[in-house]
């Protein structure tokens, strides 16, 4: 087999989504495990919806996810990799079709479009610009429009001289043969009134002129699947393989996930963060909601394709090693937000420690809250992480040990039972611990059942006293580890912010 070539080409009309994240993902697992070349080109031709910082949020979510291109914007043998950089390898191309009569201009306006089409609906019918009514419109095959293209007198488009009364036959590798009459297919607009090609036409000379071999996109792109194989008989060129991934629809299996899903449903739908130019609205992403990049991946492996074993959890690598194309579904998958939740709590478990510990450490410093005590962060780990499905659940649940509580007054005090005995058993608490070594537990538990003896009170009394004042809740991690972390001024503080609470 020649060697596998397959691209992702991204519109920069705004952040990247999910499902065009794992079109990414699928071209990538596919390179990687034939050995072949992955590549990024960036279809850049729609001048009117372009956004420019969409180019930079495609690229630095594929980056971030781990998704290396081979060939790109930045390097490359069969550059540029922008459409809109290719207008001079566009052109000679164009006039091939135009001197075979494979192509054609057409003078419309928008507007009158527009009225034309208004009015067909109007009589119960479909307008479609094609054989059937291209004689009455204005364009080439009209002698008197001829003319004003040759004296440059008006504006015009070119479109697609779709044959007549063919059955056009094409093959996708999901859903196999596929065949449509060409009398029902617009003859679409192939270079628009600014001088830019559209989609059909730049995709298919960049894809033969990049060697591209395999075609996998999403399945909204299926009807212009029999275009693209007209354009590429008419240059007599061989077509690539083509497959149409299925829908990743929204959690109520209607609709594919949109960015109407995230503010009604609160799902993110972009791997980071997206501000937007117009509304200057932020959309969180999934990596500042604190997914793993490889976990995201892992989810989005799992809809649409079946590896055909149990296991579901995979790194990157494993999906590199198990990917196939035979192994995707033909159906659309349904978007789950518990089980992103579940993969991404079982990557956090399989984390190594010291990779907690590191990405502890960043979280913490987020909150500019600076704590290098590397073995104590990692015992909290090994106590919490079970329990954790972000990194930063482990600091939430913890964090009375890396900054002092915020006491809540009327909480701490429907916990005590009498307020001027409580103050007094506080003060002898206080007294222990400067005059003994805090870590010396076993003392303390003597002191403390010492001290509920002769105040006939149950010694969990006390023990809930210490939870309140060094936690400032009834939850957290066993006490007496709690103890041994803190500082002994630490610990005497909390608790004298306790009484002072309480008078």
């Amino acid at each position: 087999m020649k060697n596998i070539r397959v691209r992702f080409a991204p519109s920069p009309t705004g952040p990247l989504h999910i499902g065009n994240l794992r079109t990414a993902l699928f071209n990538y697992l596919f390179a990687k495990k034939k050995k072949g070349s992955f590549i990024i080109r960036f279809e850049d031709t729609d001048k009117e919806r372009y956004i420019k910082a969409s180019e930079k949020h495609i690229l630095n979510s594929l980056k971030w996810c781990g998704i290396q291109a081979d060939e790109g914007p930045d390097n490359g043998n069969y550059g540029p990799y922008r459409q809109s950089k290719r207008k001079h390898i566009y052109k000679k191309y164009v006039k091939y079709l135009l001197k075979k009569n494979y192509a054609y201009y057409a003078f419309e306006s928008k507007d009158e479009l527009k009225q034309i089409r208004t009015e067909y609906k109007d009589k119960g019918k479909l307008f479609i610009y094609n054989y059937s009514t291209r004689k009455n419109l204005k364009n080439s095959f009209n002698n008197f429009y001829y003319n004003q293209i040759k004296k440059k007198k008006t504006k015009y488009i070119i479109r697609l001289n779709v044959p007549v009364s063919k059955t056009i036959k094409v093959y996708d590798l999901l859903r196999g043969n596929i065949s449509i009459n060409s009398n029902v297919i617009d003859d679409k607009v192939l270079v628009k009134s600014d001088g830019n090609v559209t989609y059909h036409l730049a995709n298919v000379i960049d894809d033969h002129l990049m060697k591209i071999t395999h075609v996998i996109k999403g399945e909204e792109w299926i009807s212009s699947f029999p275009i693209l194989h007209v354009l590429y008989y008419y240059f007599n060129w061989k077509m690539p393989k083509f497959i149409h991934l299925p829908l990743i629809l929204n959690s109520f299996g209607k609709g594919k996930l949109s960015k109407r899903n995230y503010n009604k449903l609160n799902i993110p739908i972009f791997p980071l963060k997206w501000k937007d130019p117009i509304k200057l609205k932020t959309i969180l992403g999934y990596r500042e909601l604190g997914y793993f990049p490889d976990a995201l991946l892992n989810m989005l492996a799992l809809f649409g394709w079946n590896p055909g074993c149990e296991q579901e959890i995979f790194s990157l690598k494993e999906l590199i090693a198990t990917f196939s194309l035979k192994d995707i579904n033909f159906s659309s998958a349904r978007f789950d937000k518990q089980k992103i939740d579940w993969i991404n709590h079982r990557h956090l478990q399989s984390r190594s420690i010291d990779e907690l510990t590191r990405l502890v450490k960043l979280c913490l410093n987020e909150q500019k809250i600076y704590f290098n005590n590397d073995k104590t962060i990692k015992q909290i780990i090994l106590r919490i992480r079970s329990q954790c499905t972000f990194v930063y659940q482990i600091i939430e649940k913890a964090i009375y040990l890396f900054k002092k509580p915020t006491l809540k007054k009327n909480y701490i005090k429907k916990q005590i039972i009498n307020i001027k005995i409580t103050k007094k058993i506080l003060f002898l608490i206080i007294e222990w611990f400067n005059n003994y070594d805090k870590n010396n537990l076993k003392l303390l538990r003597l002191f403390l059942a010492k001290l509920a003896f002769k105040k006939n009170i149950n010694i969990h009394y006390f023990l809930k006293l210490l939870r309140l004042s060094l936690v400032g809740k009834l939850v957290g991690l066993e006490i007496l580890f709690i103890i041994t972390k803190l500082k002994t001024q630490d610990i005497i503080q909390r608790i004298c912010n306790v009484i002072l609470l309480l008078n």
